[in-house]
């Protein structure tokens, strides 16, 4: 088989729950005749309202034809028994997380379904090859990751074990493209893509509220406002759930053998003990009583307005900031990496060492660093940190600077690196390793990222808008700061940066 199965053919999907629920809508949509199986009868019923109901939302909101809908439903059969599913050429499994009972079913099916039949597993963290190593025909055996909700998210990984073929793999592929999915190839390793690379996303906001760089509201806005995601990394998990992305976290740390890049965090294991998982218990970093008022970001007050401001050179990545901080003068201090000097304070962009350490390294004793932005034109917020020796009066005039040029200043403490920056640069040495190993093509893993996680850029999009050389300096620097492996650079990374070379 080497290309999408045929709208005639009978697509299975075992498990009624949220995810297969979405997966025998989307393959009903496209034009399948759908056998939903699963042992609880009231989850079948509730599958088939739910889609019923999704379906004739999309024809109240014009996004489909009464009767093309309605055959959409009519095309999903609730079936309650396996042998049922004799007929299938694609079975799609989404039950429970767990080795043992994929491995059963998938077994079992090998008894029923034609020796064509495609074995698909929307398992988000279970190997591929482990699920197949069993079978009479592993080869028939694929990885078919859904993002939940199914039928809104447009990712599919579509991950081969060491026994998959290529024409299967393929065949996914291209059904996943046809059913109006983005599908990406993977290799299967743990986490996959988007559930490894998205790793240091959580891990490092909650590295630096453990080190009190600043409260969880402040965090959130920085990456928000500043960062341009969607989300910041404790609302999200609040989202989540404390309990399912904490086991993720841990899953993919046993997994890569106790890797320092992705320990577990012991706020978050806290948290899940105490049973605060987040909104699904009203209480998570935040809380969700209804009574509750959501604690504010820390906006810098402290400020005055400066009396002199001298750009420093012109550089593309905050040309935009330096535009907002002042009008162009005549002159300009040349000192590398200077944003500007306003007053007695030396505004730079944070590298991954403290404010601290570049002052003592510069000689100069007022050394204010301001984040990364996604877009400085437009970012709403930045946040401000100083080194221990800069007086506050130079710290008031370069925050007075930074609020005169429209943007809510969020201080940090004196962390390595910040938030967003340190952030990014792990997310792309992440996403470099993966690329490095082989789990997935450079042009994959940005799409993955952009599609499954909704990131405002790829992440090695993003490391080449930085520069390799900016990030692998910042990677040096974490890793000098902190003295652990967790922040070693990709070998990919290095090897870019000194032959000249890009990601894509």
């Amino acid at each position: 088989m080497t290309q999408a199965i045929q709208t005639s053919a009978i697509v299975g999907v075992i498990g009624a729950g949220a995810m297969g629920a979405g997966i025998a809508q989307v393959a009903a949509l496209a034009g399948h005749t759908v056998l939903l199986y699963d042992l609880d009868a009231k989850a079948l019923d509730k599958a088939r309202s739910g889609i019923a109901a999704n379906v004739q939302r999309l024809i109240e909101k014009k996004k489909l034809d009464e009767s093309a809908g309605q055959r959409a439903i009519d095309r999903v059969r609730i079936i309650t028994s396996l042998a049922d599913m004799r007929t299938a050429s694609l079975v799609v499994e989404a039950i429970a997380e767990r080795l043992d009972v994929k491995r059963a079913l998938f077994s079992e099916l090998e008894g029923i379904v034609s020796s064509e039949c495609i074995l698909a597993t929307n398992t988000s963290s279970i190997s591929i090859t482990a699920i197949a190593a069993p079978m009479k025909y592993p080869s028939r055996v694929v990885g078919m990751h859904f993002f939940n909700p199914a039928p809104l998210m447009v990712l599919v990984e579509v991950v081969r074990g060491l026994a998959t073929s290529d024409a299967v793999a393929r065949a996914v592929y291209d059904t996943s493209a046809a059913w109006g999915k983005k599908p990406v190839h993977a290799k299967s390793t743990p986490g996959f893509i988007v559930n490894r690379v998205a790793r240091p996303f959580y891990a490092e906001g909650l590295r630096l509220l453990n080190e009190q760089g600043a409260d969880a509201a402040s965090i959130d806005i920085v990456m928000r406002d500043s960062g341009g995601f969607r989300m910041g990394p404790f609302e999200l998990m609040d989202l989540i759930g404390h309990d399912v992305n904490f086991a993720v976290t841990q899953s993919v740390f046993n997994a890569y053998f106790n890797d320092p890049r992705f320990t577990p965090s012991l706020i978050q294991q806290e948290l899940v003990n105490a049973g605060f998982l987040g909104r699904k218990t009203g209480r998570g970093f935040y809380d969700y009583a209804a009574d509750a008022e959501k604690p504010a970001a820390r906006i810098e007050t402290n400020m005055r307005t400066p009396s002199k401001i001298v750009l420093g050179q012109r550089v593309p990545l905050y040309e935009a900031l330096q535009a907002r901080i002042a009008e162009v003068g005549n002159s300009r201090n040349e000192m590398p990496g200077l944003i500007a000097q306003i007053d007695d304070a030396y505004l730079f962009l944070t590298d991954g060492r403290t404010a601290t350490e570049r002052a003592h390294a510069l000689g100069i004793d007022n050394i204010v660093l301001v984040d990364l932005a996604l877009d400085y034109a437009n970012a709403r917020s930045v946040a401000l940190t100083r080194a221990r020796q800069c007086t506050v009066d130079a710290y008031a005039a370069a925050a007075g600077a930074l609020t005169q040029a429209a943007y809510a200043v969020v201080p940090l403490n004196d962390i390595a690196g910040m938030a967003v920056m340190r952030t990014v640069a792990m997310l792309v040495n992440e996403a470099a390793d993966a690329v490095n190993q082989g789990v997935c093509t450079s042009a994959d893993l940005d799409l993955a990222m952009e599609k499954g996680v909704n990131y405002p850029l790829g992440p090695l999009a993003w490391g080449e808008r930085l520069g390799i050389e900016r990030i692998h300096d910042v990677l040096i620097h974490l890793a000098a700061h902190y003295g652990e492996d967790r922040y070693r650079a990709s070998p990919l990374i290095p090897a870019l940066r000194y032959s000249g070379q890009r990601f894509h």
